[in-house]
C-alpha cells in the first residue's frame, strides 16, 4: 500500500472509539532527521538504495513528501499511527547520488533525478528504461528478462532460472542417479512501483520439467534511476518429496552476446579485499612471440586491442593458433576455500588456475562492445556456491550464479534420524527428557520451508576496469545502506520502550559492557564454529557443551536455535541501541534465515515455525512463536524490504493452523494427542506463545493498512482475557477463530515460563499506549507484578501455590514495567535483583564476563569459549537489561553498587 486514502484516514481516526480513545499526546514536532551511512563512511560506489525512517505520533501527515537535500529521492508510507499520521516512511535514492557523509531528511519537494527510471507495459512484456539502458521483462514464460540494451545495442540476452535434481542423494556407489532439469516458468508479473527513482517488478512462478510443476518462486527486480544494474531478490519454497527429490543445483543464468574478436573478450572473477582475477578468452600475454606492449596492456586492462595492424605480420597471422578458452568456473566449495578452473570446450580437460580462501561472489563476461556482470550476496557464507562462464568463445556466452552449487553434495532434505522405537508419545517424552528433542515421526519434514537470495545484475557497454569491478563486488557482498542514528530512532517512539547506551555510572557501564560482550561473542562464534551454509547461515546454536568444547550441534533441542527465546530481538535491539553495522548484518542474516527456512509457507503447518533442533525442520513442535512477525518487523521497517513484508502478511491468518496442530498433544489429554472437545471453529490457544505471536502480525497489518479490523481482533482477545478469573495466569483458553475472542471462565491456573518471553512483552509495550483497554491492562499488570513474586505473594494472590515459573532474568522486565506503571519502588528494586541476582549466587549475573582461549589437541583449531553464554540466558538477559534501563533506571542507580 503506497498511500493512505482520505476515507481510510477518516475511518482510522473515527474508529478509535471502538477500543477507547488514543492516549492524549502533545502535538509532536517534526524531528530533525540525520541520514547516515550504516558503515560510517560514504561508499565509493552505489546503485541506489532504500531505507525506512520512523516518525513520532502525530508529527507528520501521511501525505507528506520528503526531500533529501540535492539527492533524488522517492518516498512512500509503509506504516501509520492510529490517528492517521505517518509512522514509517520508505525512501529510495538514485544510483550514485548519495555520496556525502550525511544528509538531512525533511518534508519538502524532492530533487528530481537527472533521468527518471520508467516502466511501460504491453500485453506480453514490461520495459524498464533507465537512461540509455532498457531491460525487457516478459509477463509470462521461461525467462525472467528477455534482454537488455545500452544505447540501442543489445548487451545481454535472456535471463532464466534452472533447478537440477536427481532421484537419489548420490553418496553411495550403489546409487544410480537420474538427473532432471527444471526451468523456471513465470506465471504472473506485477508492477509494484513505477518510478521516478525506483521501479519494482514482482515475478511469480514455479519450476517445471515439462510434466511436473513444483518449487514455487517469486523474483523481484529493482531498478534505481541512474543505475546500470538490477537488484534481484529470489525466493523459493521447498515442496518436494525428500526421499526422491535431491536438488543438485539452483542457478540464475544470463546469456551474453559475444561479438568481439576472441582476444577482445574478457572474463573476470572477484576475490576478497578488492582482488580481481581476469583473463581474455584468447590471451595475448606470455606467448613465445611478442604481441606488442600496448596490446598486452590493453588486453589485461579489458580494453580492445589498439594496434593489431602494428603487430608483427607473422605473429598476427598465427593468433588463430592460440587456444581459445570457452568455459570458466569459480567454485566456493566451503566457507574456507574456492578454486578457479577453465577449459577450452566441453569434452576436454579442465585446467586448474588458482585457489584461495573466500570469494566475494562476482563474475563478468563480455568484451569491448558490451557484457554482463552477475553477483551473489553471501556467496561464501552460503557455500557451496559457484559462478560459471560458458561458451565464451562462441557467439553467445552464458553467465550463471549457482545459489546451490552442482559441485557440492545434492540437497538432502531427509530427516537425520530414524524412528528408533519412538512411535508413542510416552517414548517421545522420554526422548525429550534425555536429549531435549521433541521428536515425532512424520513431523520432521522441511516441506513448506523457503529461502531467499539476493543478486546483482549489470548490463554493461564494455568491460569494466578492475577497480570498478572491485567496487561492484563490495556493493554486492555488503550493500551500502542509509539509515538514521540510534538517537533519532529512539526519539520516534517505535519498537516499544528501549534504552540508549548509558555508561554514566559504574553499574550502568557494567551492564552496557555485558550486553556488548554478548553481541561480540555471538559474532565471533559464527566464524569460529563456521555457522554457514545455504539453509543455516544466519542462525546460531542454542547451548554449549564445555566437555567437547563445542556447541551441541547434534543433541536434540540444544542444536540450532530457531529464534528460541527471541534471539532475533536481542540482536535487533542491540543494533537499535548501537547503530553497529556488524550487528545489523548479523540480525539481517538471522531474519532471512529464521523467517524463511524455519517457517512453513505452505502445507498443513503454514504460518508456524519449528522449535530448536538438530535440523531446522526436525523438531516436531510446530508453533507460531517461531514464525511470528515480531521478529521480522525491525528489518522490514528499517529497509522497506518487500519480501519481509510478504512474509509478515502471510501470517495474518496463521491462527487457523491451530486446527491442524494441537501444540500440547503430548502433555494434555492424557497424552492421547486429542484436543479437548471444542465448539466447531474454536481451537486451544496459549496467551503468550500463540496469541502473543498472532497479535504481532495483526498489529503490523493494522499499521501497514490502517484497516481497523486487525486492531479490533486484538482488542477482542484483550477484552475476553480481562473477564477471566485468573486473567493471564489462566495461561490460555479456547479461541474463536472467527471473532478473535477467548471463551471460558479462565478459572484454572496454568503457568508456562514461555508465555511471556517470545516477543509478547515487546508487543505489549507497543500496543498498550495505543489501545485504551483498562480492564485488560489491569490483568496484564497483575501478571507482570506477580509472575516473579516470592512464593508467599503469588500464592496469596492466586489462592494456590503455582508451578511452571522459570526464566527469572527475562521476566524481570515484566516486573520493571509493573513497577513503573504502579510507581512501586519496592517492585523496581526487585526487578533489578531479578536481573542481576541480588544476594542469591544461583542468579548472580557475571558483569565481568570473559572468554577462555582453548587451543592445542583439545580442539581442531583455537576457540574462544564462554560456557555460561547460551541463547537462553543471553537473549533474555539482553532484552531485559535494555527494557529495565528504559523503565526504572533510577532504581538501579540507588542499588547499583551492590551488584558490582
Amino acid at each position: 500500500m503506497s498511500e493512505l486514502s482520505r476515507r481510510q484516514l477518516m475511518t482510522a481516526t473515527a474508529a478509535l472509539g471502538v477500543a477507547g480513545s488514543l492516549p492524549a499526546v502533545a502535538a509532536a514536532r517534526t524531528p530533525d532527521t540525520p541520514i547516515v551511512w550504516l558503515d560510517g563512511d560514504a561508499p565509493g560506489f552505489n546503485e541506489g538504495m532504500t531505507f525506512g525512517i520512523p516518525w513520532p505520533l502525530g508529527a507528520v501527515k501521511a501525505s507528506t513528501q520528503f526531500a533529501l537535500g540535492d539527492v533524488p529521492v522517492q518516498s512512500w508510507p509503509i506504516a501509520y499511527w492510529p490517528d492517521g499520521s505517518l509512522k514509517w516512511s520508505a525512501h529510495a535514492t538514485a544510483a550514485g547520488a548519495a555520496s556525502a557523509a550525511n544528509y538531512r531528511l525533511k518534508p519538502g519537494t524532492p530533487a528530481a533525478p537527472a533521468a527518471s527510471v520508467k516502466v511501460t507495459q504491453t500485453t506480453d512484456s514490461i520495459a524498464i528504461t533507465c537512461g540509455d539502458r532498457q531491460w525487457t521483462v516478459p509477463t509470462r514464460g521461461e525467462v525472467l528478462i528477455s534482454g537488455a540494451t545500452v544505447a540501442g545495442r543489445q548487451v545481454m540476452g535472456a535471463v532464466s532460472l534452472t533447478v537440477l535434481t536427481q532421484d537419489t542423494p548420490g553418496l553411495d556407489d550403489s546409487d544410480a542417479v537420474k538427473q532432471t532439469r527444471h526451468r523456471g516458468v513465470v506465471t504472473r508479473a506485477t508492477i509494484e512501483q513505477a518510478g521516478p527513482v525506483r521501479v519494482v517488478i514482482k515475478l511469480d512462478g514455479h519450476h517445471s520439467d515439462g510434466a511436473r510443476q513444483w518449487l514455487p518462486f517469486s523474483v523481484r527486480l529493482y531498478a534505481h534511476a541512474g543505475a546500470e544494474s538490477l537488484r534481484i531478490v529470489h525466493s523459493f519454497i521447498w515442496d518436494g518429496d525428500e526421499t526422491t527429490d535431491f536438488i543438485r543445483g539452483i542457478g540464475l543464468t544470463a546469456s551474453v552476446p559475444m561479438r568481439d574478436e576472441l582476444y577482445d573478450r574478457h572474463v573476470r572473477f572477484t576475490g576478497q579485499e578488492g582482488g580481481v582475477w581476469g583473463e581474455a578468452v584468447r590471451p595475448l600475454t606470455g606467448l613465445r612471440r611478442d604481441t606488442g606492449k600496448v596490446n598486452r596492456e590493453a588486453q589485461v586492462a579489458g580494453r580492445a586491442i589498439p594496434d593489431l595492424a602494428g603487430m608483427n605480420a607473422n605473429v598476427r597471422a598465427n593468433l588463430v593458433h592460440i587456444p581459445a578458452w570457452g568455459d570458466f568456473t569459480l567454485s566456493q566449495s566451503t566457507a574456507d576455500g574456492y578454486s578457479i578452473k577453465k577449459r577450452t570446450l566441453p569434452g576436454h580437460g579442465w585446467i586448474d588456475v588458482i585457489s584461495s580462501h573466500r570469494a566475494s561472489g562476482l563474475v563478468y563476461a563480455g568484451g569491448a562492445t558490451g557484457g554482463v556482470t552477475l553477483g551473489l550476496k553471501d556467496f561464501w557464507q552460503r557455500a557451496a556456491t559457484r559462478l560459471d562462464v560458458r561458451n565464451a568463445a562462441s557467439e553467445e556466452a552464458a553467465v550463471t550464479a549457482w545459489l546451490w552449487s552442482p559441485d557440492g553434495p545434492a540437497m538432502d532434505m531427509r530427516t537425520y534420524r530414524p524412528v528408533w522405537g519412538m512411535e508413542t508419545f510416552e517414548a517421545q517424552n522420554k526422548g525429550l527428557d534425555i536429549t531435549y528433542e521433541d521428536y515425532e515421526p512424520g513431523w520432521d519434514r522441511a516441506y513448506g520451508a523457503a529461502r531467499t537470495s539476493e543478486l546483482m545484475l549489470w548490463a554493461l557497454a564494455a568491460t569494466p576496469e578492475r577497480p570498478r569491478l572491485a567496487q561492484m563486488a563490495v556493493a554486492t557482498a555488503t550493500p551500502p545502506r542509509l539509515t538514521t542514528t540510534p538517537v533519532r530512532l529512539h526519539q520516534a517512539g517505535v519498537f516499544g520502550e528501549w534504552s540508549l547506551p548509558d555508561t554514566s555510572t559504574p553499574i550502568r557501564a557494567a551492564i552496557e559492557n555485558r550486553f556488548t560482550y554478548q553481541l561480540d561473542y555471538y559474532l565471533s562464534q559464527i566464524e569460529q564454529h563456521r555457522w554457514y551454509g545455504f539453509w543455516n547461515y544466519g542462525d546460531v546454536m542454542h547451548t554449549y557443551d564445555a566437555d567437547r568444547h563445542a556447541w551441541r550441534y547434534d543433541i536434540g533441542g540444544f542444536a540450532w536455535d530457531n529464534s528460541e527465546l527471541s534471539t532475533d530481538m536481542m540482536l535487533w535491539y542491540g543494533y537499535l541501541r548501537s547503530g553497529r553495522a556488524d550487528v545489523f548484518r548479523m540480525a539481517e542474516a538471522m531474519t532471512r534465515q529464521t523467517g524463511e527456512a524455519d517457517v512453513y509457507h505452505l502445507g498443513p503447518w503454514k504460518g508456524f515455525g519449528t522449535r530448536h533442533g538438530v535440523q531446522f525442520f526436525s523438531d516436531s513442535s510446530k508453533q507460531p512463536r517461531v514464525s511470528q512477525a515480531a521478529y521480522r518487523r525491525f528489518f522490514y521497517y528499517l529497509t522497506a524490504d518487500e519480501r519481509t513484508g510478504d512474509l509478515m502478511r502471510d501470517l495474518v491468518n496463521s491462527e487457523n493452523s491451530l486446527q491442524n496442530v494441537y501444540i500440547e498433544r503430548k502433555v494434555r489429554a492424557g497424552g492421547t494427542g486429542q484436543a479437548r472437545e471444542r465448539v466447531p471453529g474454536t481451537v486451544d490457544c496459549a496467551f503468550g506463545t500463540s496469541w502473543g505471536s498472532f497479535i504481532a502480525a495483526w498489529f503490523t497489518e493494522w499499521e501497514r493498512t490502517a484497516d481497523t479490523k486487525w486492531r479490533d481482533r486484538i482488542v477482542n482477545g484483550m477484552n475476553t482475557i480481562a473477564t477471566m478469573k485468573y486473567g493471564w495466569f489462566a495461561g490460555g483458553a479456547p479461541f474463536d477463530l472467527k471473532t478473535g475472542k477467548f471463551l471460558g471462565a479462565g478459572d484454572k491456573v496454568s503457568i508456562s515460563h514461555l508465555n511471556g518471553v517470545f516477543g509478547v512483552y515487546e508487543m505489549h509495550m507497543e500496543l498498550l499506549p495505543l489501545l485504551d483497554v483498562p480492564a485488560y491492562k489491569k490483568v496484564w499488570l497483575d501478571y507482570c507484578k506477580y509472575y516473579n513474586a516470592p512464593e508467599t505473594e503469588i500464592e496469596a494472590f492466586l489462592g494456590e501455590k503455582p508451578r511452571g515459573r522459570n526464566l527469572r532474568e527475562g521476566h524481570s522486565r515484566l516486573t520493571a514495567y509493573a513497577a513503573r506503571e504502579l510507581k512501586d519502588e519496592a517492585l523496581a528494586k526487585r526487578a533489578w535483583e531479578e536481573l542481576l541476582g541480588g544476594d542469591n549466587p544461583r542468579w548472580r549475573t557475571n558483569l565481568k564476563p570473559q572468554t577462555t582461549r582453548i587451543a592445542g589437541s583439545d580442539v581442531l583449531h583455537p576457540l574462544d569459549e564462554d560456557p555460561a553464554i547460551s541463547t537462553n540466558g543471553a537473549a533474555q538477559w539482553g532484552l531485559a537489561a535494555t527494557a529495565n534501563l528504559a523503565l526504572i533506571p533510577q532504581a538501579l542507580d540507588a542499588e547499583g553498587a551492590g551488584y558490582l
